[in-house]
């Protein structure tokens, strides 16, 4: 080799030192090279975590930050304080103003003249667009969440959250309960009063054994074809026997012929626990799950960017759905007279739980104030309020909950969707007051063992309710059966469930969003400890 190609690479080898000490006093952490193995060929250096995921650094990545969040804070710092809560808090002031609206524009409406079922399908046109919108962010955001929130964590940090989770949520069911059948033996709205059919709308129910109704709830965790499960669930069918006569005990719906088929309605609960296995598994593969990982991250983000636009129609939703529902309901007065005791206690339950007990139970776990908090998440009350769906509501949750209380995702990603899917207190609370109630009406005292039954039902079916408008009605019938009360009168509070679906459904949300709070906050070491984890040193690599 001729000295001039000596001294070529040598100045080349010389300008690699160069720039890599260079780069070394920009960024300590970052490994040097050594040019004398590449043989004088380029090399590419690739720094590879010890966990097998990757981790880049940008020096920019330290300084925009920090520049932005300056610009950021001497822009707030010029507006007024009352400006500055209103801009921040618009969307939320707007919704809440839209349901205030929409009862003025009902009862303004309906006091006018009569409407026809097709003006308030017309009414509500605009509502039930809104409505789609959400429902169609529903099932790609709660797969995706999960798998990304579950993935992401350390196998044992997932089972930890996850155990204080439902922990969480079966405690505050049972307090719920515990609440309602207090408050509905302590008023008796139903002793000394009556009720007829006339009451409430026809509406024909199936029958059902409370044993059918746990076991769908098992198999439905279990679906047979992930598919399917985002369209239909599974329900058990009793058909009365062909052979049946008038002398035969009919009432007996053990001796029924059993089937079933698959109803119209997403397996939200089969869809819950797949991803949670999916996520798992993905988190146990390291670096082989990454790419599959990095999917569903990326998807669950882009529902979110898709969430905060659907948000800014939500006063306009809101209206037209509260409006619309006004519309279709009948004499108030008459409602008031007949079942307006009823609603004081279910309504009292609900709202003594959601804005007393649970606020009292966050103060004492997190010492914050609860009542900012459940500030922070008006927005999602406010949606619940007027879609009356807990699983419509959910991507609004996880905003108010990650962006306004600072939430971590992995946890918020984790937990609401469980809870969206097994945590009902409000609809635990109804159903254990409506049961109590009918009996009373019925003058059917209840033993200590029924009361006990009610208790143990109502929690499964709050479990088994799926997270949509007027689902407790159908768990409703389990729970009157185990009190030996018809399916049939059910149809005696239907005349009201419309308003009360709509304040369990919020105090629903409210749970989820304390609950995942709760959980954020005993789980914020185990989730320090699982960054440190990731920023271990790096092993180099040269390609």
């Amino acid at each position: 080799m001729s000295k001039e190609g000596t001294d070529k690479e040598n100045i080349v080898d010389g300008l690699q030192v160069a720039v890599g000490k260079l780069v070394r006093k920009e960024s300590p952490d970052a490994p040097l090279a050594d040019p004398s193995k590449t043989n004088g060929t380029s090399s590419t250096t690739v720094q590879m975590a010890a966990n097998g995921h990757n981790k880049q650094h940008s020096p920019d990545d330290d300084v925009f930050p920090i520049a932005d969040k300056m610009m950021d804070t001497s822009s707030r710092t010029e507006r007024h304080p009352v400006v500055r809560c209103l801009g921040g808090n618009i969307i939320t002031v707007a919704t809440f103003a839209g349901v205030i609206l929409g009862i003025a524009l009902g009862l303004g409406l309906k006091s006018a003249r009569p409407w026809t079922k097709r003006e308030v399908m017309y009414v509500n046109f605009p509502g039930e667009l809104f409505l789609n919108m959400l429902k169609c962010l529903i099932l790609p955001l709660i797969v995706s969440s999960l798998i990304a929130a579950i993935g992401s964590l350390d196998t044992r940090l997932t089972g930890k959250i996850g155990i204080r989770a439902v922990a969480y949520y079966m405690i505050t069911t049972v307090i719920a309960i515990i609440l309602g059948i207090v408050l509905v033996m302590s008023i008796r709205p139903g002793v000394g009063g009556s009720l007829d059919e006339s009451t409430g709308e026809k509406r024909e129910s199936k029958p059902t054994l409370p044993e059918d109704t746990l076991m769908d709830l098992v198999r439905n965790m279990f679906p047979p074809n992930i598919m399917e499960a985002c369209l239909k669930q599974y329900t058990t069918v009793l058909k009365r026997p062909k052979n049946y006569n008038d002398t035969d005990n009919a009432t007996d719906l053990r001796e029924w012929d059993i089937s079933g088929r698959m109803e119209g309605s997403t397996n939200i609960l089969g869809l819950v626990v797949f991803s949670v296995v999916l996520g798992i598994t993905l988190g146990e593969m390291k670096a082989k799950g990454k790419p599959l990982l990095n999917v569903f991250v990326s998807l669950s983000d882009a529902i979110m960017k898709i969430t905060k636009l659907v948000i800014w129609l939500s006063p306009v939703g809101v209206l037209f759905l509260v409006a619309s529902k006004i519309l279709e309901m009948k004499d108030l007065a008459a409602i008031a007279g007949k079942v307006g005791l009823y609603s004081v206690t279910v309504l009292g339950g609900i709202l003594l739980h959601g804005f007393i007990i649970l606020p009292l139970l966050y103060f004492a776990l997190v010492r914050k104030n609860p009542y900012s908090f459940l500030l922070n998440m008006g927005q999602a009350l406010a949606t619940a309020f007027g879609t009356a769906s807990s699983s419509a509501t959910l991507p609004v949750t996880i905003t108010c909950l990650e962006e306004n209380n600072n939430i971590d995702p992995r946890v918020s990603r984790f937990c609401l969707p469980i809870g969206a899917t097994i945590n009902m207190d409000g609809t635990a609370l109804y159903e254990a007051v409506a049961a109590i109630f009918i009996s009373q009406v019925r003058g059917i005292s209840l033993s200590i063992g029924s009361i006990i039954a009610i208790s143990i039902t109502a929690t499964a079916a709050s479990i088994g309710a799926a997270g949509i408008p007027q689902a407790g009605l159908v768990t409703m019938v389990m729970v009157l059966n185990v009190v030996g009360l018809p399916a049939e009168d059910v149809t005696l509070i239907l005349v009201v469930d419309w308003i009360l679906d709509r304040f369990r459904t919020t105090i629903n949300v409210l749970g989820d969003a304390y609950g995942s709070a709760i959980v954020a906050h005993f789980s914020k070491n185990d989730l320090k400890e699982l960054a440190t984890a990731e920023e271990q040193p790096t092993e180099m690599t040269t390609l």
